[in-house]
C-alpha cells in the first residue's frame, strides 16, 4: 500500500518548518534573519498546535545555546538562520559536536561575506557548514534541491541527529527556500521516526561517553537518575575533562569514526546519466536544478553528459562520486560562490581529469544555458 500523502502548494521555508514538526521537533529558538525568517514564523504558528515551544532569543548565539539546552533536556530541537547568523552559531555548534548533542540547524544561504546581500541567493556556506567551527569534529550536512526534498531532508536530519548523536545542518540557497511548488508530502502519521538511544541498566556503571560497539553512547534522560557531566572540554568516557593523550585520542577518534561506521545510513545522492558520461556536472541546490536541464539538453545534442548531486554534502559521498566520474574526461562544477565545492571535486578526481569551475558571485543563479555551453565546450562541440 502506498504511503499516505498530503498535497500542498507550499514554499521551501514553510516546508522546512512542516518537516521539522512532522519529525517530532518540539522546540525552536531563533532570531529573525533574511532569507530564513519564514521558517521561524511558521514554527511560531505550528509548535503551539503540538504542545511545542517557540522562543525568539536576543541573538543567534543565544538561540543555538537554547537549542542545546532543550536537546539535553530530551527534546528534539532546531534553529534556523542565514550566513551571518550561521557564523554566530558556530561556537555552540562546536559544543554540540564535541559533547555529541543532537540538534538540527537550518542555513538558508545568501550572499556574503559579512552582511552581504540579504535578499540575493548564494551557495557561499559550503565550507562554513563543514569547517565553520574549530577543531576536528563530526557534522552531517544535507543539501536539498526542491521544496519536497526540504521537507524530506529536514525529517531525515532529525532522524540522523537523534540516532547518531551529531548536529545536522540542512543547507539550501535562497532560491530553494523561497520557491513555491505544489508537492506531495508524506503524511506525518506515516513517518518512520528515529529515537535517541537512552541509558538503561545499572546507574553506577553508566558512562555517558562509553566506547560502544556502534560508537554511539547512550544519553542520560533527565530524571532517570543517570549521572552525566557535560562539557565542551575534551573529556574521558566519564564526561569529565582530561588532557591525557591516550584518552583524548581514543575519545576523539570515536566521535570522528562514528559517521564512517554508519556511512550507509548517512550518505545520499542522485546520479543522472552517469554510466556513460564523458562530461559530468556536480552541483547542489538551484545550481543542480539548472544542471539537470543542461544535461538533458546536452544529451539531446548527442553529448554524453551526466549529473552527480550530493544530497549528503558532508561527509561527501566520495566512493559514489568516483563511480559516477569513472568514465568522465571533464567535470563541470557550477556553484554560486568562488569555487568551494570544486576544491573538493579536484581532490577526489582521478589524475588527468579536467575540473572546470563555473562560478557566479553576483547574486544571480547559474543558468542552464551557461552550464550547457560549458558542457559542449568541454565535449569539443563548442
Amino acid at each position: 500500500m502506498a504511503a499516505a500523502t498530503q498535497r500542498l502548494n507550499v514554499m521551501g521555508n514553510d516546508a522546512c518548518a512542516l518537516g521539522a514538526v512532522a519529525a517530532g521537533c518540539r522546540f525552536f529558538a531563533g532570531y529573525p534573519i533574511t532569507p530564513s525568517s519564514e521558517i521561524a514564523e511558521r514554527m511560531s504558528r505550528e509548535l503551539p498546535k503540538v504542545d511545542g515551544v517557540f522562543i525568539q532569543m536576543e541573538d543567534e548565539i543565544a538561540s543555538m545555546g537554547a537549542v542545546l539546552g532543550a536537546s539535553m533536556g530530551g527534546v528534539k530541537a532546531m534553529t534556523a538562520s542565514s550566513g551571518p547568523g550561521f557564523s554566530l552559531k558556530q561556537e555552540n555548534l562546536g559544543y554540540a559536536a564535541g559533547a555529541e548533542i543532537p540538534c538540527v540547524v537550518i542555513d538558508v544561504m545568501r550572499g556574503g561575506p559579512s552582511t552581504g546581500m540579504p535578499t540575493r541567493p548564494s551557495q557561499g556556506d559550503v565550507m562554513q557548514a563543514r569547517w565553520g567551527t574549530h577543531g576536528d569534529h563530526a557534522v552531517i550536512v544535507l543539501a536539498p534541491a526542491s521544496v519536497k526534498e526540504i521537507y524530506e531532508q529536514t525529517i531525515r536530519a532529525f532522524n540522523l541527529s537523534e540516532r547518531l548523536r551529531v548536529p545536522v545542518v540542512v543547507l539550501f540557497d535562497e532560491v530553494i527556500g523561497h520557491l513555491l511548488e505544489t508537492v506531495e508530502l508524506l503524511d506525518p502519521a506515516t513517518l518512520d521516526l528515529a529515537g535517541r538511544k537512552w541509558a538503561a541498566g545499572p546507574r553506577e556503571t553508566y558512562l555517558p561517553f562509553e566506547q560502544t560497539a556502534d560508537l554511539i553512547p547512550a544519553m542520560a534522560r533527565p530524571g532517570d537518575g543517570y549521572r552525566c557531566h557535560t562539557t565542551g572540554l575534551t573529556h574521558a568516557e566519564t564526561g569529565f575533562p582530561t588532557q591525557d593523550p591516550e584518552t583524548v585520542e581514543r575519545v576523539t577518534r570515536r566521535v570522528l569514526d562514528k559517521l564512517a561506521r554508519h556511512r550507509e545510513l548517512v550518505e545520499s545522492y542522485e546520479a543522472l546519466d552517469t554510466a556513460d558520461a564523458e562530461v559530468l556536472v556536480v552541483a547542489i541546490g538551484i545550481s543542480a536544478r539548472a544542471a539537470r536541464r543542461a544535461v538533458t539538453a546536452a544529451r539531446q545534442k548527442g553529448v554524453k553528459a551526466g549529473l552527480f548531486r550530493p544530497i549528503t554534502l558532508w561527509p561527501f559521498p566520495e566512493d559514489r562520486f568516483r563511480e559516477a566520474a569513472a568514465g568522465a574526461a571533464a567535470i563541470v562544477v557550477p556553484e554560486m560562490n568562488a569555487g568551494q565545492l570544486s576544491l573538493e571535486i579536484e581532490r577526489l578526481c582521478a589524475p588527468g581529469t579536467k575540473v572546470s569551475p563555473l562560478n557566479r558571485i553576483d547574486g544571480e543563479p547559474v543558468s542552464p544555458l551557461e552550464i550547457a555551453a560549458r558542457i559542449e565546450e568541454l565535449a569539443g562541440h563548442g
